[in-house]
């Protein structure tokens, strides 16, 4: 007999137990972008390679080193996408979406060939937001805004926000220049890897953890001494922005973001919970991408929050999943008339997530089940429930006698009960 086949390495399953922690943080988050007025794009998993050597650029790691690429049997060139804007950017130029602002939102996995570490995969998951034809510091603060909101909403403390301006491509080819100058004259003392990026992309340099080069990227002319005053302004009244909503904020020179399309104002959100993997959110402007992928010019923004990475510091306990209650069937006329009831107790109470057993069993064998459910109430069905229209109602979670309530009755009930207990009422 051959071996258990098991799932790619750095790529994980989403087990029941843990789906209910995935689907509390996609609901927030989608409650905030819904109030900000953003509306969903769904783009496929794969795309052209060329797409993403055009807007993430051929020199970078992600290009060079971790994409997952191949030939199709028509002879295209193709890749598992690592990101999502080429993709959102590739279909609002191909449907025509430009002629008017955009605030696009959307999720799903990305793939890279990384070597699997925590808050690191292969395959990944991103909630992301793209804003298209708009220009200016205003939008570069809603966004951050909404950032916030998003960890008001998932009870998140403790993130801390480093933004920097890259200017624009002038200003930036000018400090190019200088940094590679003064970084030549200290290439001993770099990293190998930034030592080639040295030649390719010398602004990587600045992204380096190693502390040799980080000791040389201490003494290194600072980009935004190169802005010009209309970037400059532009910073500045986002720096303002930010003072007046009451946002703490780091203004980080070295701060530079790992794709070549990013211009003027870039921003992370940083925690110490998770180790080297701190970013959980990033993004910034990236003007010149639309046109650079065959669209008219386009002023654009937006930012990628890291799935797995937010997950790990929301407080699971406080995350109930599993069923409300377990209906229990004693006899063989209750459990027939178990599932018809079921569908009853659904259609008078939206939103309840109910459980009715099936397969038979003893009145003990099913009450274990109903227990290792995970669900707060057991409802009990047996002859005496059938005779006189009521339902037994035995709480799992916590110290109680089982009581007798007629159907009518139950959904008052069960609000009660659990309104006591602090959880959200059924209507």
């Amino acid at each position: 007999m051959s071996g258990k086949i098991q799932a790619i390495r750095g790529m994980h399953d989403i087990l029941p137990e843990r789906s209910a922690l995935w689907q509390h943080l996609e609901d927030r988050v989608r409650n905030v972008l819904e109030a900000y007025g953003y509306r969903e794009m769904r783009t496929p998993l794969v795309e052209v390679t060329e797409l993403f050597k055009r807007s993430i650029g051929e020199v970078t790691d992600i290009v060079e080193k971790e994409m997952y690429s191949f030939e199709d049997r028509g002879g295209d060139q193709l890749s598992l996408r690592p990101e999502g804007t080429a993709s959102c950017v590739r279909a609002a130029i191909e449907h025509g979406l430009l002629d008017q602002p955009q605030r696009i939102w959307y999720r799903g996995p990305m793939f890279r060939r990384e070597r699997p570490q925590r808050g690191r995969y292969r395959q990944f998951h991103q909630i992301g937001v793209e804003v298209l034809g708009l220009t200016g510091p205003d939008i570069d603060l809603e966004t951050i805004l909404l950032t916030r909101r998003f960890w008001q909403a998932l009870g998140l403390d403790g993130l801390r926000l480093e933004i920097n301006s890259l200017g624009d491509a002038p200003e930036r080819a000018r400090y190019r220049g200088a940094l590679t100058d003064y970084l030549d004259t200290h290439r001993d003392a770099l990293d190998e890897d930034s030592r080639k990026r040295l030649t390719t992309n010398p602004l990587r340099v600045l992204d380096s953890k190693d502390p040799g080069t980080r000791a040389v990227i201490d003494g290194a002319p600072s980009l935004i001494d190169f802005l010009g005053e209309e970037t400059r302004g532009h910073f500045d009244q986002l720096c303002a922005g930010l003072d007046a909503a009451g946002i703490d904020y780091h203004v980080n020179p070295r701060l530079v973001r790992g794709l070549d399309y990013y211009n003027r104002t870039v921003f992370e959100w940083i925690t110490d919970a998770l180790g080297a993997q701190g970013t959980v959110c990033a993004g910034g402007r990236y003007d010149g991408l639309v046109e650079q992928l065959g669209g008219k010019a386009t002023p654009a923004v937006g930012f990628a929050m890291g799935v797995e990475r937010l997950l790990e510091l929301i407080d699971a306990d406080a995350v109930r999943g599993g069923p409300d209650a377990y209906l229990v069937a004693v006899g063989e006329r209750a459990q027939q008339q178990a599932l018809l009831l079921a569908e009853r107790l659904r259609e008078r109470m939206p939103g309840l997530r109910l459980l009715c057993h099936c397969g038979g069993g003893s009145f003990k064998s099913q009450f274990k089940k109903a227990d290792r459910s995970g669900a707060r109430w057991a409802l009990v069905l047996g002859d005496d429930e059938l005779d006189n229209g009521s339902i037994g109602l035995k709480p799992l979670r916590e110290a109680g006698a089982q009581r007798a309530v007629t159907l009518d009755a139950l959904p008052a009930a069960l609000s009660e009960t659990t309104a006591a207990g602090g959880e959200p009422t059924h209507s």
